[in-house]
């Protein structure tokens, strides 16, 4: 659905985003993580459209991005940036309607309520957008991306400052967005979210440093060392690498009379594996 080649953007000389390429297919969350300034809005800018790469080409729902072409190619996303953006004192029906029409979305009225059904929200379409919690007018926003029925979403930060049970929905809708087919990209800081949420996860700092699925991620980072457990309960720990695999300490603790009951290897976090990546650790 999405595919990014080679993508560099530079601003003034200073380059936020270097060669960077991944692809979001049909059905799967791609989860976009990086530092503060790693180039992550400016990617989603990017493959919204709302920017052109300074080098590099972009296809979205077979249509290569370019500024002849970026209209038909922006009908295919749906952007949910990190800030709702609502008109305050007009109820949620009239702002979704209001954007239905700048799209040019057919039959406007029928597009508001079907999405604002798929957000749950049919039963607030008269409030106000003010009177809303944070997370209730996220779920507005997320309505409005979802006016022109695109096959693409660009989620940016999309449980940012919720409390946990308007993130838990957020969250919720998203999968069941997956599950009706749409490409979704999704940045976040929530690393726990990420892993919940993602079939693959990149990491971004100004240049792609991992691509992948969480558990291939951690399983690339593996723990160095293992805890070995004796009859009677007695654990200790053992480095492991630089030619000194497992079955060489458990073949020298036995030479040693060692029973041993049970070895496991250190299993990395998500978090480790990414501050390792981040910060350059092994």
């Amino acid at each position: 659905m999405v595919t990014a080649e080679h993508l560099t953007r530079v601003f003034d000389q200073r380059v936020a985003v270097r060669d960077l390429s991944l692809s979001v297919r049909a059905g799967e969350i791609v989860a976009l993580l990086g530092p503060n300034g790693a180039g992550k809005t400016t990617t989603m800018r990017m493959l919204a459209g709302l920017i052109l790469p300074t080098a590099g080409r972009i296809t979205i729902n077979n249509v290569e991005l370019s500024e002849s072409t970026a209209g038909k190619a922006r009908s295919s996303v749906g952007l949910l940036t990190e800030a709702p953006g609502l008109w305050e004192r007009l109820p949620v029906r009239l702002n979704l309607l209001t954007y239905a029409r700048l799209q040019g979305v057919e039959r406007p009225e029928g597009r508001v309520d079907e999405a604002l059904a798929q957000v749950d929200l049919a039963g607030r379409a008269d409030d106000s957008a003010g009177r809303l919690s944070k997370g209730l007018k996220q779920r507005v926003a997320i309505a409005r991306a979802l006016l022109h029925r695109p096959p693409v979403l660009l989620l940016d930060e999309p449980t940012s400052g919720l409390d946990p049970a308007s993130a838990r929905q957020i969250r919720d809708l998203i999968l069941e967005l997956r599950s009706q087919g749409r490409a979704i990209l999704v940045t976040t800081h929530n690393l726990a979210e990420a892993e919940e949420l993602s079939d693959r996860i990149a990491v971004l700092q100004t240049s792609l440093l991992a691509l992948d699925t969480p558990a291939a991620l951690r399983k690339a980072k593996a723990g160095t060392h293992v805890v070995i457990e004796f009859e009677g309960g007695e654990l200790i720990e053992r480095p492991i690498g630089n030619g000194l695999a497992i079955p060489d300490i458990v073949a020298a603790l036995v030479s040693e009379g060692r029973r041993i009951v049970r070895v496991t290897p250190e299993q990395r976090s998500l978090e480790q594996v990414y501050l390792d990546l981040v910060q350059g650790g092994p």
